[in-house]
């Protein structure tokens, strides 16, 4: 566990000594802020309403979430980043703050179209079960113009809960505004 620790701390001195090589031009950073509403199957999708007469949607809120990032990039293709957030999950009563880093790749499939592909990993520190910290993953895939990204997410958090799974996570749909 310490050296998992210390490998952290060092991973993330030497991003941020990168971010502060890089910033001095503001022409290489960027900034980003995401809003994600987190999903989970319907158990009642199947059941009909007795007055409309129609099925139940297949998936409904369970969660919301608030990201903000800063890192360096490279012409919008590239970029690296050190993130930080909160996501609350309602199912399993999480709420989370996950700190990791972040690399994205937006190639360009049209005139102002990217698609753009991130991946983070990090720590996730659970709020109100006292010193619980777990690994972090995610995955997003989404659709950007030039400051406005649309995508789907899927989260993960490795976090030593007694009383639940060890594993727990979300999907979820989201928004982020960028600024380079």
């Amino acid at each position: 566990m310490f050296k998992i620790r210390r490998s952290f701390k060092i991973l993330t001195f030497f991003i941020l000594l990168s971010f502060s090589a890089y910033s001095q031009s503001n022409k290489f950073t960027y900034t980003q802020f995401d809003v994600t509403v987190a999903l989970r199957g319907n158990p009642d999708a199947n059941i009909v309403d007795e007055y409309t007469h129609k099925k139940g949607t297949w998936f409904v809120p369970d969660g919301l979430g608030a990201k903000l990032g800063y890192g360096v990039h490279y012409k919008k293709w590239l970029g690296l980043g050190i993130h930080s957030g909160i996501n609350w999950e309602w199912t399993d009563k999480l709420v989370v703050v996950p700190v990791f880093a972040n690399f994205r790749l937006s190639p360009k499939v049209g005139e102002d179209t990217r698609i753009t592909l991130q991946l983070g990993l990090g720590k996730a520190m659970a709020l109100g079960r006292g010193n619980l910290i777990g690994d972090y993953k995610k995955i997003s895939l989404g659709l950007q113009s030039d400051d406005l990204l649309l995508f789907i997410e899927l989260n993960h958090y490795a976090l030593p809960i007694s009383t639940q799974k060890k594993d727990a996570g979300n999907i979820s749909l989201g928004i982020s505004l960028i600024s380079f």
